[in-house]
């Protein structure tokens, strides 16, 4: 079962799901860290209260949460191959599970920052700090090692997300497990690519937590 071709088709499968996760965590941080921290700005209690920008831009955040991944992927076909030139393949895969994420990172985000003691802020403001300035300043630093476990959380929902991708031919090991897996019955591959997966888990968890640690003022 395990012949060259077999182990060269299983890394392959393990660079892509590495590609695609680690691409669609960086595009997704691009967009989901704005949207936290906007969410939070302006909130009720926040630096620039807009009730109305915070209730239009949480309700989108929760509609695109609350969508099945899977739903996801197959409604942004069309998107996909306007970006990319098709629907198939690690590249693809990338557009679905930027626009699954973002939300997600956005909460993750917001809830940090929230985590941060109003009384930082509050003397930030005292002492005539702008908006920017307590964001840049005050709110990102203070939140930093919240911010670094919620990304390694963030990074392996992805990867979990780029492997349910496998079905509709996204790629990566997700896609060696169902179609080797899941249809041929070969259950050995199966267990490797999923022994694969959890290493993967395994290893992003513990660098977010040992950097969080190291990110800690505090101890």
């Amino acid at each position: 079962m395990f012949d060259p071709a077999t182990l060269e088709m299983i890394g392959k499968g393990f660079l892509e799901s590495l590609y695609m996760t680690l691409v669609s965590s960086a595009l997704a941080y691009l967009i989901g860290l704005p949207l936290g921290i906007v969410l939070v700005v302006t909130d009720k209690d926040g630096l620039k209260p807009a009730p109305g920008v915070n209730s239009v831009l949480g309700v989108i955040i929760n509609l695109l949460r609350s969508m099945p991944f899977l739903i996801l992927c197959i409604t942004v076909i069309p998107l996909t191959r306007l970006i990319t030139g098709t629907s198939l393949g690690p590249t693809a895969t990338i557009v679905p599970l930027v626009i699954g994420a973002a939300p997600f990172i956005a909460r993750m985000v917001e809830s940090s920052l929230k985590e941060v003691d109003k009384g930082v802020v509050e003397a930030a403001q005292s002492m005539g700090a702008s908006p920017f300035e307590i964001i840049w300043k005050v709110l990102l630093p203070e939140a930093r090692p919240s911010l670094i476990l919620g990304a390694a959380i963030s990074v392996t929902t992805i990867l979990g997300y780029s492997a349910m991708t496998g079905f509709v031919g996204g790629g990566g090991l997700g896609d060696i497990a169902i179609r080797y897996g899941y249809y041929r019955y070969q259950t050995g591959i199966m267990l490797v690519t999923v022994a694969l997966l959890v290493i993967i888990v395994q290893v992003l968890q513990e660098i977010g937590i040992r950097l969080a640690r190291l990110g800690d003022k505090r101890k």
